[in-house]
């Protein structure tokens, strides 16, 4: 398709703007040297050209996506509502507590069900995103021990079946990572753990359940051993889709939790934002976290903050709007809900792993919790057809392939997470497709490295395209 300048024609366009009816003010300091080049279209050939666009895009709205890791379920159409009404729109952080009542009860019914899903005792809703979340935590841990002159602790642990985003945040946050390794079974080496441990720990950063699928049995021998050395624990909320309303954080040990909102709480994933990553910690932390904090007096919510905080993180309260959706999420699915949803999301990928584990061997053959992972290792030195091959296969069968080649542990990985929003139904036809596609690249090895065979744009260069993105148009001058 062309892009919007291909078809931008000078004078071209629909003003809607009405003249100037007051004095012009157009100061030298606020003048472009150079005119603003925007496209010159029509109306209807805008319509057309997003429109077309709406068609290239793939999206959960558009087909199975079970992007492992990333909990790419469906967000109900009715928190979009709720966000977009005036009293939510049309506001703004800087008036009077008086006059955006509403919005603070917002807020402070967030952070309550936020803090009794998580075990936590306090939550701020600063933070921008999951791993800007994973940063304001371990800016607590940091805080905390340098109130106390503990300045020794210089050090996080970080499981090698941690998220990316945690030894690159523990390193922004100004740590030394330690790398944990798994036991053969994907948990937590406890004789690795225990020997790494000591007066220079800060603290430990892990998901559970964890980034192969798996909730370790031993969470609270390895929060145990980390209190024991003098560290905090800190649990990336990002697969707590799977353990919502059944366990909590809290009780598991962890002193900082993150949560992602676009994850777990049924907001827009994707696309480079709004997110909202909220942070919880336990009371002892508390007077640490970044942003204003809601009050009641004299039968008003006011906002606060606290003396000895990190400082802020983010402007205002956050990115509102995004905390409007998942409350409205947590509200319409209730008490009950939370755990169903999580008991949801369990059930269709344990379904859907024993549909493909027959066929597709997997890294870890026990009961998964939201996610499994598949390892194509042994198949690709069989027939020379990678992970990424069939990957790309299953585009033809209608679906958006699962995460290619992560968590690192296992070689050759594909991850699948099928979320709680799909049918069995969907889970049936996807397990077709899964299956279809090993059974042709194991007789035809030769043309899986071809597919997809469907689309438009077959294989680009990846690599180049993360590497040397086009981001803009080029006018040639």
């Amino acid at each position: 398709m062309k892009l919007i300048f291909e078809r931008s024609m000078p004078g071209r366009g629909t003003a809607y703007v009405p003249d100037l009816d007051v004095p012009e003010a157009a100061p030298d300091f606020a003048q472009r040297e150079r005119k603003l080049r925007l496209p010159e279209l029509p109306e209807v050939q805008v319509d057309r050209h997003y429109t077309e666009l709406a068609k290239e895009t793939r999206g959960v709205n558009g087909g199975f996506y079970p992007l492992g890791s990333c909990t790419m379920k469906y967000n109900p159409a009715a928190a979009e509502a709720v966000a977009a009404l005036p009293g939510f729109t049309e506001v703004h952080p800087l008036q009077e507590d008086a006059t955006v009542q509403g919005c603070l009860e917002v807020m402070q019914l967030a952070e309550k069900y936020l803090a009794e899903i998580t075990g936590m005792d306090a939550i701020t809703l600063q933070p921008a995103a999951g791993a800007h979340g994973e940063f304001t935590g371990l800016l607590l841990i940091k805080a905390w021990h340098r109130s106390r002159g503990d300045t020794a602790r210089t050090k996080i642990l970080v499981p090698d079946s941690a998220h990316g985003t945690n030894p690159a945040s523990a390193a922004m946050a100004g740590f030394e990572v330690v790398n944990i390794p798994s036991d053969p079974n994907g948990y937590v080496d406890l004789k690795e753990l225990s020997q790494r441990v000591g007066p220079d720990t800060a603290g430990l950063m892990l998901t559970n359940p964890n980034t192969v699928g798996l909730f370790d049995p031993n969470i609270s021998e390895i929060t145990r051993i980390v209190h024991e050395a003098g560290g905090l624990n800190y649990y990336d909320g990002a697969n707590l889709n799977a353990i919502m309303g059944i366990v909590r954080p809290g009780d598991m040990g962890f002193d900082v939790v993150h949560l992602n909102l676009h994850k777990t709480f049924a907001t827009p994933h994707g696309g480079g934002g709004p997110g909202s990553g909220p942070v919880g910690c336990k009371a002892f932390l508390s007077g640490f976290l970044p942003g204003i904090r809601v009050e009641e007096k004299d039968g008003k919510r006011c906002r606060s903050e606290a003396e000895a905080r990190v400082g802020d993180v983010r402007s205002f309260g956050g990115n509102f709007n995004v905390v409007v959706k998942a409350l409205t999420y947590i509200l319409s699915i209730g008490r009950e809900g939370v755990p169903a949803t999580a008991a949801n999301a369990v059930l269709n990928a344990n379904y859907l792993m024993h549909r493909l584990k027959d066929i597709y061997p997997m890294a870890f053959d026990t009961t998964c919790m939201h996610e499994f992972v598949i390892t194509l290792e042994h198949f690709k030195e069989e027939t020379g057809v990678s992970a990424l091959d069939i990957a790309k296969g299953l585009i033809d069968y209608g679906m958006h392939p699962p995460t290619m080649y992560f968590p690192l542990i296992v070689h050759e990985a594909l991850m699948v997470e099928p979320t709680e929003t799909e049918t069995k139904e969907t889970l049936d036809e996807a397990a077709e497709g899964f299956l279809a596609v090993l059974q042709e690249a194991r007789e035809h090895p030769e043309e899986a490295h071809l597919r997809p065979l469907t689309t438009r744009i077959r294989r680009p260069d990846e690599v180049k395209a993360a590497r040397k993105p086009v981001i803009r148009y080029d006018f040639g001058d």
